[in-house]
Order: structure tokens, then sequence, then C-alpha cells
């Protein structure tokens, strides 16, 4: 009897049960490491292929911490110095993802609430800019990050992507990740 109340006692209590989920990011669009679809690729590279049409991937993410106020979003090229791609913020603690192709506005219906930073580079828009390499291959990284505010009041419409990314880190308690060949 005592074996018994004992074995029960370790199933209920281990510690794998115990422990919180690893904050994880995926799409449903590409496997981490893998090839993004045509879709999410950029309109601006000149050429006319209709596959491309600079949509943003669905996102979605578990196992945030509860102390997460907001969410922050990151993509950037890390074989283009980093360059930033794409910033979207004050996403509501309530949403546990992205839908595909965000608006390119500041501050898109979906999520509500949330704010995207001006990309300044061959396509000049709100949002999300994507892969735009025609002779290499090269990753791209998306961090989504779980912030300790609801808002980052000290970003605006005119901000850059690179304050942004400043503000976001200053902020983040955590973060997770995922990439894309593109």
């Amino acid at each position: 009897m005592l074996c018994a109340l004992l074995a029960i006692w370790a199933v209920g209590f281990s510690p794998a049960a115990a422990a919180p989920a690893a904050f994880a990011l995926s799409s449903t669009a590409f496997a981490n490491g893998g090839l993004m679809p045509k879709v999410h690729e950029c309109t601006s590279g000149g050429g006319n292929d209709p596959a491309k049409k600079n949509e943003s991937p669905p996102l979605a993410w578990s196992g945030a911490p509860t102390a997460a106020k907001s969410y922050a979003i990151v993509m950037r090229d890390l074989d283009n110095a980093n360059l930033i791609h794409w910033v979207i913020y004050d996403i509501p603690v309530s949403a546990t993802g992205l839908p595909q192709n965000v608006q390119h506005v500041y501050q898109p219906q979906v999520p509500a609430g949330s704010r995207q930073i001006y990309y300044r580079g061959s396509a000049s828009l709100y949002g999300y800019q994507g892969p735009c390499s025609p002779s290499t291959v090269n990753t791209y990284e998306f961090v989504v990050h779980a912030l300790n505010r609801a808002t980052l009041t000290t970003l605006n419409s005119s901000s850059s992507t690179q304050t942004a990314a400043r503000a976001i880190t200053a902020a983040s308690i955590d973060s997770a990740r995922i990439t894309g060949e593109s």
C-alpha cells in the first residue's frame, strides 16, 4: 500500500509535470529552418513572378511567460548584416499568433491595438517586407518577444526599425525564434 501511494505521489509531483512549456514560435507556412513559400517574398525585386506577394507568414506562439503584458515581433535577414525587415509591436497579451498577410499599415486591424514600423528600403511601406534575395539563399529570423509592458510609448509612426528593435529588446522578458530560408 505504501509503495502504491509513493508511486502515485511521484507521478503527480514529478518535476517534468510541474515545468511550464518552453516559449516557442512556429509557422504553418514553413518548418523551422525550412524554405519559405514564394508568397512571402517581396514584390519590389523588379520581376513579375505572380507567386511573390509580400505577405507576412502566419506565426503562432505558445508557452509565453505569465508576466508578459504584450508581444512584439522582429524579423531580420541574418545574411545581410541583420537587416530588419519587419517590426510589429503592442500585440495584445491575449494574442497567440498573427494571421498571414498582416495589413501594410501603421495600425493593422488584426491584431487590434498593434502597430508596425515603416520599412525604409526597397519597398518603403509599413510592416512586413519579405525576402528580396534574387541570386542567393538567405536566412530570415523571426523573433517574438514577450514584453514587460502593454505598450511601447516611446515608439510612434516615424520611429526607425533600429530604434524599435532596441526598445523591444529593452522591454523583453523572454523570446522565441524561428528561421526560414529564401
